[in-house]
């Protein structure tokens, strides 16, 4: 198998089993937790990783994968730096806890952040082997040791859950992930030579992350606003209503981008290596992604209550209105997982930057002017956010690659045609199941099968360019299906995408 499919394979394994433990253990934790009480732990947990987005970026993570010629002395710094940065954050958050708990006006809250700040501890080692095995491409190493820790992580929670540790429960359970995570990665590399105490090319590393960690930090800060800004402004149940919310709309990121993201820099920077046509590469690219998430979000939003139902209880429905909102608004961003990488690759780093500081700003002024209005007030704020950011994104991009207006449209038609046929089957059962004719679990079983049916008769009928892909990825994992040979799974998928259409 090829090194780029391979490595998307691991992840992808890594990541549905991990979106499996992430359904157990939010069902789990939905029906032990308040929504007052995991909004706590969502303003701790957003706290948190805003800086530790810091701590990744301006530490050297995606320096240390887009390196062309890597020393073992840019190993060096780069954890150096790591380390440095990590040991400041501690000793920064054990200083802010108090007068962040004064500032949210909850007392318990600084408990959490001074227990989350345990974590900055390890991410030095973690970071900086993470960081080895994406370049390398070593994504089944990686697999092993994130699934243990998510595993570790979610049992703790749901054990501290029902033993009353209220939204202390998450917190210590992401410091039992982050432990799991360093312990694996140490176990599973094969030097500790790259522990070692250096600054050189110190600047150069810094440099580089100056750019990439203002831009993870700026886009960080942006994600996690509203629950920021919930807190201050309403209560905290507003914050756990909004927060929950967002995980269902982030299902499609940890079921597809989460899963191409580890591959996205490493490939991209790989195709420039080769001089690929980079234009030609986003293009196709960002066609893919669009007539998997357009659908996929479609049907977050049509079939929401059911799934709500299902998944969290009822006493969760009324973020029904909330999730639509944002499946809809999350469509803009169809593309967005490509736009840092593809800054890398094209030596534009600065642009990214530049990017974000357009875009983020006047975003951060629209959801905190809605936050007095309401949580679904801050939800509908998305719709006019996320295209914005979109569209600045894309035009700096367009205009790096040199890619015309028509050339994007003409990519994305016959991604739009899939989403609406893919849209028949869920609204139809999404009806029946809102007059009562079909049960919650029925009309999401037939919802899903109707779109998985629809989705593919829509990349027969539009000729996608995914079928290919499909194609490709058949004949690459056709040896784990007994009885069908790659040959066959070709030629089945040449004769739908051709032959008959």
């Amino acid at each position: 198998m090829k090194p780029v499919p391979r490595s998307i394979l691991f992840s992808a394994i890594e990541r549905y089993v991990s979106l499996v433990l992430f359904f157990v253990g939010t069902a789990v934790l939905a029906r032990l937790l308040t929504p007052a009480e995991f909004g706590v732990y969502a303003v701790i947990n957003a706290l948190t990783s805003i800086i530790a987005a810091s701590a990744q970026e301006l530490g050297g993570a995606n320096y240390l994968i887009q390196k062309q010629d890597l020393s073992r002395a840019n190993i060096h710094t780069t954890f150096t730096i790591t380390v440095a940065i990590s040991a400041f954050i501690s000793v920064l958050l054990l200083a802010a806890a108090q007068p962040l708990s004064r500032f949210f006006g909850q007392e318990g809250l600084a408990f959490g952040v001074v227990v989350s700040a345990l974590s900055f501890l390890l991410l030095p080692v973690s970071n900086t082997i993470s960081a080895l095995f994406r370049r390398n491409m070593e994504f089944r190493e990686l697999a092993v040791c994130n699934l243990v820790a998510n595993a570790s992580g979610i049992v703790v929670s749901c054990v501290l859950a029902a033993c009353h540790f209220s939204y202390m429960a998450p917190v210590w359970g992401a410091v039992t992930n982050t432990a799991a995570l360093a312990i694996m990665l140490l176990s599973r590399y094969a030097s500790f030579d790259i522990f070692r105490i250096s600054l050189v090319d110190s600047r150069e590393i810094i440099s580089f992350g100056l750019y990439s960690s203002a831009i993870s930090i700026i886009n960080m800060f942006y994600n996690l606003s509203p629950q920021l800004f919930l807190a201050r402004v309403l209560d905290f149940a507003s914050v756990g209503l909004y927060s929950r919310a967002v995980n269902l709309t982030q299902v499609f990121d940890k079921l597809i981008t989460q899963v191409v993201n580890p591959v996205l820099m490493p490939a991209v920077v790989a195709q420039r290596k080769v001089g690929a046509d980079l234009k030609a590469v986003y293009l196709e690219t960002m066609q893919l992604l669009a007539a998997v998430q357009w659908p996929f979000l479609l049907f977050i939003a049509v079939m929401a209550q059911p799934i709500i139902f299902l998944w969290l209880g009822s006493g969760w429905l009324e973020i029904v209105p909330i999730v639509r909102l944002l499946c809809i608004a999350n469509t803009a961003l169809f593309a967005a997982c490509l736009s840092y990488p593809m800054f890398v690759a094209t030596g534009n780093v600065r642009s990214a930057l530049v990017t974000s500081l357009i875009s983020l700003p006047p975003s951060l002024l629209v959801i905190l002017l809605a936050s007095f209005f309401g949580v679904q007030m801050v939800a509908a704020s998305a719709l006019v956010t996320l295209p914005f950011q979109a569209a600045v994104a894309i035009y700096y991009l367009a205009r790096l690659l040199n890619i015309k207006v028509s050339q994007l449209v003409h990519s994305l038609t016959k991604s739009v045609v899939v989403t609406i046929l893919t849209s028949v089957g869920p609204v139809v059962c999404a009806t029946l199941v809102d007059n009562g004719t079909m049960t919650a679990l029925l009309g999401l079983i037939s919802a899903s099968v109707s779109a998985a049916l629809c989705w593919v008769l829509g990349l027969m009928l539009a000729a996608h360019p995914l079928l290919r892909r499909l194609g490709e990825a058949a004949e690459s994992l056709a040896f784990v299906v007994p009885g069908v040979t790659a040959e066959r799974w070709a030629a089945w998928f040449h004769y739908v995408q051709k032959d008959r259409w």
